[in-house]
């Protein structure tokens, strides 16, 4: 009867399920883990080397001066950097530039630039990535606007580019910011999210890059804790990198192949209809694969 109960939980149904769903942790044989088991995996809300571990008072700012102060200074730096940038442009274009907040704004900002992306286009690239880049570093939403505007001025194959280019680089960044004071940020944000996130990944250590590629292609979790929390439960550079760089290219072509039709998209929320995510996780379930025939075959 144990056998067979384990059997079942290692079904490919179960384990998709699992990593689709952020929900109560749950051992593989389906049951919740008691105080003592998450005490062992450095999973409990009391232990001080688990990253949600440190409780933080509700009000409270979860940095430190030291950790502030270092924040403030890595976004002085890219905000001098983009405003060097920003001087090399021609004064006539100053009024045009604005980040797009809705449709409306991206499609006036095509107008204004179109011709000078047209003349001067390394100017308008190096302005472009700079912008991605500083967006996706410090969490500022947009990006997605970003992208249909890639689309919209290069076309895909070019936009396609630019935009995992970009985004692959601003989630490195932030990777990188998060290590340096990110553990008390997500920690007083997303306490159990982290511990789930914490679970996940002890538990699929031998094939984690498989695992985050599901992460990065479907929209399991956001993008933007996946970026943050990767470093504090000691997710290896290098995997994070490559799950990024190849697990966001489906919904970049999606957003990018978007954009050619900018004057006819209604709504953001139409990028993402039910047919596309239902591709998403077709692909996201295809990156998961080895490890559920692994599972399978050491079950057999």
């Amino acid at each position: 009867m144990k056998n067979r109960l384990s059997r079942s939980s290692s079904s490919p149904a179960s384990l998709l399920l699992s990593m689709a769903a952020p929900r109560s942790l749950v051992v593989d044989t389906g049951r919740l883990l008691t105080r003592d088991e998450e005490k062992n995996l450095g999973l409990s809300s009391g232990g001080e080397d688990s990253p949600s571990g440190k409780r933080y008072k509700e009000g409270k700012f979860p940095l430190s001066r030291w950790e502030f102060a270092a924040a403030l200074g890595v976004f002085l730096v890219f905000s001098i950097g983009l405003f060097s940038i920003y001087l090399t442009m021609p004064a006539a274009e100053y009024g045009k530039l604005k980040l797009p907040r809705s449709l409306s704004d991206l499609r006036m900002l095509k107008d204004d630039i179109g011709t000078y992306a047209k003349v001067y286009p390394a100017k308008f690239i190096l302005g472009f990535c700079s912008t991605y880049i500083f967006m996706q570093t410090f969490m500022i939403p947009g990006t997605i606007f970003m992208s249909l505007l890639a689309g919209s001025l290069f076309g895909v194959f070019k936009g396609l580019f630019l935009v995992v280019f970009n985004a692959t680089a601003g989630a490195s960044s932030c990777f990188f910011l998060s290590k340096l004071i990110g553990r008390p940020i997500v920690s007083w944000l997303w306490p159990e999210k982290l511990r789930f996130f914490q679970a996940e990944i002890a538990k699929r250590r031998d094939k984690l890059l498989n695992y985050m590629l599901f992460l990065r292609i479907t929209p399991t979790l956001p993008n933007l804790f996946i970026n943050l929390a990767s470093p504090i439960v000691d997710i290896p550079f290098h995997i994070f990198f490559s799950a990024t760089l190849v697990g966001l290219i489906p919904a970049a072509y999606i957003t990018v192949k978007a954009g050619l039709a900018l004057g006819e998209l209604k709504s953001v929320k139409d990028l993402y209809d039910l047919k596309t995510l239902s591709m998403l996780f077709l692909i996201g379930f295809i990156s998961i694969l080895p490890t559920i025939l692994k599972r399978k075959k050491i079950y057999e």
